[in-house]
């Protein structure tokens, strides 16, 4: 592997590609990015203004998604031959600004001996289909496990008795959603229109749970007119928990450079996921996932992980970086091509 000696216009649309086809709380894709050539650095910045307000007050999702982000960058960077240097949150400042990635000289030899990510950034799609029995062998769950380890969290798995506990809160969260005028009316606008490069279009949504032991999010409620399949998911799902030891800024980058190691490594080993976030959106449901027995203080996010067909691609916004005089060079808020 070569280092490429510059920069480019085109080498840069492929990393804020890879970039932008990181998951997003309702796919809002709340960043914008901008690169200067001449240090090879990546500026990383938030646009909460396209994330829910009801449902994520805190910016907690946005800089969960934004940490997905930097993960797809950091293993673009790498396929194409740089050491990714991460600050995360380097001005304080510049809030709005939550990490920089400078592309230094080649990758350490840690990093290329771990599988190469690139190829499963585009490949990788959240799946609201019913997965088989088939269990997870017990290799890949540690090393998933050892992989959001390395990203600064911990990921557990889930027995009978918390799969029921925190299957039981989603639903609970799922009802509350419904219910809630501001909520709800959140959900329906993250349903994308024809057209649209933001939101979950009608498609991607899959069927409903029959047997009500899957709550996924369902968006619309029986009286909002979007007609959903029903299918029988599996009885027991497969469950894994995503927490870290504390609850700040740099904690939630942290969860969401975690959480796309753990479903880009899910995708190179065939296997699908899909997130159960509407507990982790109200305080105190989101209190009730803590175990303490796991030191788990501050839950971040709940996959349901298993062997199935996989999900429907959703949009991305385009890829641009516009030509610009001197030596940095805007990246456009418009980003992500690819159909993750």
């Amino acid at each position: 592997m070569v280092t490429p000696v510059t920069l480019d216009n085109e080498l840069g649309q492929v990393l804020i590609a890879a970039a932008g086809a990181a998951p997003s709380l309702h796919n809002c894709q709340p960043w914008r990015f901008r690169l200067d050539r001449t240090t090879r650095t990546v500026f990383v910045h938030a646009l909460p203004q396209r994330a829910p307000m009801l449902t994520d007050p805190e910016t907690r999702g946005v800089h969960i998604s934004v940490g997905a982000a930097l993960t797809n960058l950091q293993a673009a960077a790498v396929h194409l031959g740089w050491e990714p240097v991460v600050r995360l949150l380097p001005r304080p400042d510049q809030p709005g600004l939550l990490a920089t990635v400078r592309l230094a000289g080649s990758p350490r030899a840690a990093l290329l001996r771990r599988p190469d990510l690139y190829q499963a950034i585009w490949r990788r799609r959240s799946s609201r289909l019913p997965f088989s029995a088939e269990p997870v062998p017990a290799a890949v769950l540690a090393e998933l496990a050892e992989a959001a380890r390395l990203d600064g969290a911990d990921l557990h798995r889930q027995g009978p008795c918390e799969r029921r506990t925190l299957l039981d809160l989603t639903a609970r969260a799922e009802r509350r959603n419904l219910r809630h005028p501001g909520r709800h009316a959140e959900n329906l606008a993250a349903l994308a229109a024809p057209g649209s490069h933001v939101g979950i279009p009608a498609y991607a949504l899959g069927p409903q749970d029959s047997t009500g032991v899957v709550p996924l999010r369902t968006f619309a409620g029986p009286t909002d007119g979007l007609a959903r399949e029903r299918a029988a998911f599996e009885a027991d799902p497969q469950l894994l928990m995503l927490t870290t030891r504390h609850d700040r800024r740099a904690d939630w980058l942290r969860a969401g450079q975690a959480l796309q190691h753990v479903l880009l490594l899910l995708t190179l080993h065939g296997l699908r996921a899909s997130m159960l976030h509407q507990a982790l959106e109200w305080p105190d449901l989101r209190a009730q996932m803590a175990d303490p027995e796991h030191g788990r203080c501050a839950p971040q996010m709940l996959l349901r992980i298993g062997y199935g067909p996989a999900g429907c691609p959703t949009p991305r916004l385009r890829a641009e970086l516009p030509e610009a005089d001197g030596q940095a060079l805007a990246a456009s808020p418009l980003v992500g091509s690819a159909r993750p």
